[in-house]
């Protein structure tokens, strides 16, 4: 009587298991993201920028700095002269919630490129005609 070879999985077994356990021990290690600081509130409700902060509007067809109406062609040249002399290096971007994520991340890109260290992002719904 012929006797059957059977191949013993139990190694393979252990070997599965131990490369499972790497993986959930190195997974939270390397998770990459975006670190985020959230703004202290204050109690002025008068809706002016504070002095100093640079706040980055981008409605439909408009781009202002600080209420200042620029081209968005010309806003990475004005970005480059505003931080060329400021220790502080950040910048708030309000944008319509309505517009493309695309639109928003081109803003984004120009102010990185222009020297902007930290950034954070204002989602913000206009009216008509604050919009245009």
């Amino acid at each position: 009587m012929a006797t059957k070879a059977e191949p013993n999985v139990v190694p393979l077994c252990d070997v599965l298991l131990v490369l499972l356990i790497i993986f959930m021990v190195i997974t939270p290690i390397v998770q990459k993201g975006i670190d985020v600081k959230l703004p202290e509130t204050s109690s002025d409700t008068s809706g002016g920028v504070p002095a100093g902060l640079i706040v980055l509007t981008v409605k439909k067809n408009v781009v202002l700095i600080n209420q200042e109406e620029i081209e968005q062609r010309n806003l990475q040249d004005r970005l480059r002269q505003i931080y060329s002399a400021r220790q502080d290096k950040t910048i708030f971007i309000r944008a319509d919630a309505k517009l493309p994520y695309s639109k928003v991340i081109e803003v984004i890109d120009i102010a990185k490129g222009a020297g902007v260290d930290v950034l954070g992002i204002i989602p913000e719904y206009f009216t008509e005609e604050e919009g245009t």
